[in-house]
């Protein structure tokens, strides 16, 4: 099984990789498992990242007269983004790229 993103691969479950898990979780639902606990993994970090954009920007959108906040997480991190005193992680921790 390879995992890939972007057409990208970022690693390979070997046959005998699969055959452990697969000793663990049932064959039968192997590849939908594999696929759901991908998809659980990127969305929890999107809600936390987005949590913790919404709690850092919520202060810099109020200095900046913002009136009306959207509920939506898309608008609301657009409207974020839109700031012209917005920092991304980069800006924030001076240029250092974490790897």
């Amino acid at each position: 099984m390879k995992i890939s993103v972007d057409n990208v691969e970022l690693f390979t479950l070997t046959d005998v990789q699969k055959k452990v898990i697969m000793d663990y979780i049932p064959e039968s639902i192997f590849e939908h498992d594999m696929k759901r606990r991908l998809h659980w993994v990127l969305n929890h970090l999107y809600e936390v990242a987005f949590q913790k954009l919404k709690e850092r920007n919520e202060p810099l959108l109020l200095q900046n007269g913002v009136e009306s906040m959207p509920t939506d997480p898309d608008k609301f991190a657009q409207l974020v983004f839109e700031q012209p005193n917005y920092q991304d992680r980069e800006a924030r921790d001076g240029g250092s790229n974490v790897k």
